[in-house]
Parts: structure tokens; sequence; C-alpha cells
């Protein structure tokens, strides 16, 4: 099954927008990263895999395809994580995929699910808002800088499994507000 997110990079002062295809298929199982991927993104798969796993999520042998579009922009850091695990859930079928419409997310992970600080969360906000997105999901460390921002609400995640839950249904996650 095939799962797109939204997500967005940072080149200089400037974000773009940036969707995560995942395409999850029968045959041998490997983990295929293209778009013009840095080493931190690529390295990715492994944190993804971990996380996912910690978390509480058996994850079947498969082929494992992710693009990052525009394919021609070199994306740079952890940042992709989250989406990218949040997408692959959805291609296998986990998490419904209306679960991630219209939202951008954005989150390093660590092995045991925990979502770390990225950079850049102000001009990501900024992106959000001008694509028409209304809703921002971001490490807890780093909300409050994007939550400066009026317009569109930010959502702070502290682990993986926290937000998977608040897309099942179970709690949500804390809404950041300019302090």
């Amino acid at each position: 099954m095939l799962a797109k997110i939204l997500s967005a990079g940072v080149l200089g002062i400037e974000a773009y927008p940036v969707q995560i295809e995942v395409d999850v298929s029968l045959g041998l199982p490997q983990y295929n990263l293209v778009g013009l991927a840095d080493s931190a993104v690529k390295e990715g798969a492994v944190r993804v895999r971990s996380a996912l796993e910690n978390s509480g999520f058996s994850l079947p042998p498969r082929r494992v395809t992710i693009n990052l579009a525009p394919a021609d922009v070199r994306k740079d850091g952890a940042a992709f994580d989250l989406p990218i695990a949040l997408a692959l859930l959805v291609a296998l079928e986990l998490l419904p995929e209306e679960a991630l419409a219209e939202r951008l997310w954005l989150g390093e992970l660590g092995l045991d699910g925990s979502i770390r600080r990225v950079s850049g969360a102000l001009p990501i906000a900024m992106r959000a808002q001008k694509d028409g997105l209304r809703e921002l999901i971001l490490p807890a460390d780093c909300a409050s800088e994007a939550a400066a921002l009026a317009g569109i609400h930010v959502f702070a995640a502290s682990s993986l499994r926290g937000v998977v839950d608040a897309l099942q249904g179970g709690p949500p996650l804390p809404r950041v507000t300019e302090t």
C-alpha cells in the first residue's frame, strides 16, 4: 500500500515542502530511500525501525520504498524520521490514511521512540501557514518556537507511541501556545 505525508526541510532560512511517500509491498525485505537524502536521513532507517519496535509495533519483513519529493532538492538531518514512521504505519494499514492529512509533521526519533528536537521550527511553521495547513506537529522541545506564529495550531509530540495513540483516538497531543 502507498501512504503519503507532508513534511518540510530548511535551506538557509527558507523552508520548503517535502512530500514523503512510503510504499510497502511483497518481495525480499529491503529498505530503499530515494530523493537526494543526506546520510543522516538515510540512517533514519535504523532509527525508524528501532523506534517502531520499541514502541510496540511488529514490522513484517517487506519491501519498503520511501520517496522524498521533490527529488532534486537535498534533504538534510533527521527531522523526517517521525513522518516516515507514521507513513510506514499507514502503508502497513496500522493507522488510517486520513489521520495524516492536512498536517505537517517533523521530528527525529530516538531508538526508544522518543521524539527529539529539530531545527527550523519557525520557518517551517511559516511554510506550513503559506501552504494553507492549519496544524503542525513538532517535537515538544521546539514546538514553542513555532507557536509564536498566529494562525497555525502547533502540537507538541514527545513520543512515537503518544502520537500514534492520539491518532487512534487516545489522549490528544498537547497544543502549544505562545508564552
